[in-house]
């Protein structure tokens, strides 16, 4: 098992409160779609340790799950 650290982001309350009921409604984690979607920003710089990780839920988020 990894690590985890806790972080604090400063967010646009409307993008936080539709992100957050998307993600309930759909039973989804909130801090893994965020991790993914940074996984996903990282391999665009050609980081050779991270890899993103594939998930085939069919959704609008469901390229960062």
């Amino acid at each position: 098992m990894s690590k985890k650290r806790l972080k604090t982001f400063n967010l646009d309350e409307e993008i936080y409160s539709k992100f957050s009921k998307h993600c309930k409604d759909n039973g989804l984690s909130m801090s893994k779609k965020i991790e993914n979607f940074l996984l996903e920003e990282l391999s665009k710089l050609k980081s050779p340790s991270v890899k993103p990780q594939k998930n085939k839920e069919e959704h609008s988020f469901s390229k960062y799950c």
